[in-house]
């Protein structure tokens, strides 16, 4: 057999702004009903195709593998989370440790979900994508569309997906024209502001003219969402792929999910503040485990949700005025190397890290989650070597 190497990434680590949340609220989730025209099969379970066998030993390679950079990255760095690596939909190495709730007995396992901050980008887009395949949206028409008062020309589907509207950041703005830091801020009232405060607000730019990563941008996909299914955000993703995919773990954060929330922490074991920017979804706020999103991942590869071409869509580099193999398709980074793509997503917010990849040639998937946080997690990309030989990757800063 071959004899596995890491190829160390250089200065691979890697950020992405998302939030996380902990404490009781008691406003819950807009309600939306159901209309006529949602979609019929919404709820019918996804059958995946079986997993192919994969050799024995080629498995303990991977394994040998895995856990020596396990050992050396993340167990003795104070870890909080899991790590799961894949062949095929064929789990080669999976891992947890630490605890849910410092200062607890909760040891964190297969089942406890933790906020996987931006990865949940991948699932806003690919919800998006569906509606694009289901020919309810048009990815190439105004955003004012669907919300008329919108006041920004330009700003298409797509150029929300890939990150080139031109649009400020919520995370920062919000604070800027002085929300209230005792008030939760919505998705309804980050699009409000948009347009009732846009003659105030900074970093505006033309739309389509660049790449720059902003959550605001998922924030109002999420409202799409709701305005083309006629449900909230949380149930249309519950319904079209949790559900279906008996993703029995993982959730879009709702005040009645309290209870089931994992706390994020920091270094030092500080759990994080609940602000009020944490009920926004769309850029963040869904909660998973590994196994859950090697669902998703399989899902993904199978064809029962979207098809080749949809996906080649949403692996297109979107962004090429700079030079470089980092790029950005439709709610995925990548690097796009003359003879090889990658597929990834980071996540962080407050505490909590996530690392999603996806070796599509090679049928492979690298996930690390944890709550308490530990920039190690992003050197997760070393892996990569392991199924495709040397590579060279550099910093992502979100």
């Amino acid at each position: 057999m071959t004899f596995f190497k890491i190829f160390s990434s250089r200065n691979a680590n890697c950020i992405t702004f998302l939030p996380f949340f902990l404490m009781i609220s008691l406003i819950s989730c807009n309600d939306f009903k159901e209309n006529a025209e949602t979609d019929d099969t919404l709820g019918h379970p996804f059958i995946l195709p079986a997993n192919p066998k994969i050799n024995p030993q080629y498995i303990s390679q991977v394994a040998m593998v895995c856990n020596n950079w396990y050992n050396q990255f993340l167990k003795n760095s104070g870890f909080n989370g899991g790590i799961l690596v894949a062949k095929s939909g064929n789990i080669l190495f999976e891992k947890y440790n630490g605890i849910a709730h410092i200062g607890s007995n909760d040891t964190i396992n297969a089942s406890t979900p933790l906020h996987i901050a931006s990865v949940s980008k991948t699932i806003t887009a690919m919800a998006v994508l569906k509606l694009w395949q289901d020919k309810k949206i048009q990815l190439d028409e105004m955003f004012s569309k669907y919300f008329p008062d919108f006041n920004y020309p330009g700003i298409t589907i797509r150029s929300l997906l890939n990150h080139r509207s031109g649009l400020p950041n919520y995370v920062y703005f919000m604070e800027e024209i002085g929300w209230n830091s005792k008030t939760f801020v919505t998705n309804q009232d980050i699009l409000n502001t948009l347009i009732s405060k846009k003659n105030i607000l900074k970093n505006i730019s033309p739309a389509n003219k660049h790449f720059t990563y902003c959550n605001t941008n998922y924030a109002l996909l999420a409202l799409l969402i709701e305005k083309v299914t006629s449900m909230t955000y949380p149930e249309y993703i519950k319904k079209s792929i949790f559900e279906p995919l008996k993703m029995n773990n993982s959730f879009v954060y709702c005040d009645k999910d309290s209870a089931r929330t994992t706390p994020s922490y920091d270094w030092r074991n500080y759990q994080a503040m609940f602000i009020n920017l944490d009920k926004v979804y769309g850029d963040k706020n869904i909660f998973s485990t590994p196994e859950d999103l090697l669902k998703w991942d399989r899902l993904l590869s199978s064809e029962l949700y979207l098809t080749k071409a949809t996906l080649a869509e949403a692996y297109k580099p979107c962004s090429n005025e700079k030079a470089g193999v980092r790029n950005y398709g439709l709610g995925w980074r990548m690097y796009n190397f003359p003879h090889k793509k990658i597929i990834y997503h980071n996540g962080w917010w407050h505490g909590s890290n996530a690392v999603f990849i996806r070796l599509i040639e090679e049928d492979a998937t690298i996930i690390v989650i944890g709550n308490k946080y530990n920039r190690n997690i992003y050197k997760a990309k070393e892996l990569i070597g392991m199924f495709t030989g040397p590579i060279s990757t550099e910093n992502d800063d979100e």
